[in-house]
């Protein structure tokens, strides 16, 4: 959470940044060493690139720690926002990520119990999850629950009320759908 503490000429004297308290100066000192750290990674990652392409398999990402001295970290992940990188299988993930210790079966059986307590956390945890239909098709699964949550936002209702207007079209569409799919004889 960031907040602003202005002065009666209007001018900001202090800003809060989760817990901490910091001067003008000094917020803008935290932020432009962000945006440093946060270049560097950029360009280490451009670096990686084939051809103009980023290769299968994670990038250098960057955030910060918790607490109320927060210090900048870079550590690699893969990032779901460029699909051509990540792994398709099982193989490739091993491969891929052998220089990390994926190697041993422990390491792999508790990267994957991680993954599946946070893919579980966060199925547990959307707002929008006991209004969706299993059954719908993925990309219609995604698509709803962003309309619900931008009409949510937008109109400022409720997730219900969002529901109660957006889920009879789609489960229409879903059901038009299915009905001109050709069944396998």
């Amino acid at each position: 959470m960031v907040e602003c503490i202005y002065n009666s000429g209007g001018n900001r004297t202090v800003t809060r940044i989760g817990q901490n308290y910091m001067s003008e100066a000094e917020a803008n000192a935290k932020e432009a060493t962000l945006e440093a750290k946060q270049k560097e990674v950029d360009a280490e990652n451009d670096k990686r690139k084939v051809d103009g392409k980023l290769p299968k398999g994670t990038l250098l990402r960057m955030g910060q720690t918790r607490g109320k001295n927060p210090q900048i970290v870079t550590w690699e992940a893969f990032d779901e926002s460029h699909p051509e990188t990540l792994p398709k299988d099982v193989g490739e993930f091993m491969n891929l990520t052998e220089k990390y210790g994926s190697g041993t079966e422990a390491n792999m059986l508790s990267w994957v119990i991680d993954g599946f307590n946070s893919s579980q956390y966060t199925a547990a945890s959307d707002p929008i999850a006991e209004f969706v239909d299993a059954s719908w098709p993925e990309e219609i699964q995604k698509g709803f629950r962003l309309a619900v949550r931008n009409y949510s936002v937008n109109a400022m209702v409720s997730i219900e009320d969002a529901v109660a207007l957006i889920k009879p079209g789609i489960e229409k569409a879903v059901a038009a759908k299915k009905a001109e799919t050709p069944k396998p004889a």
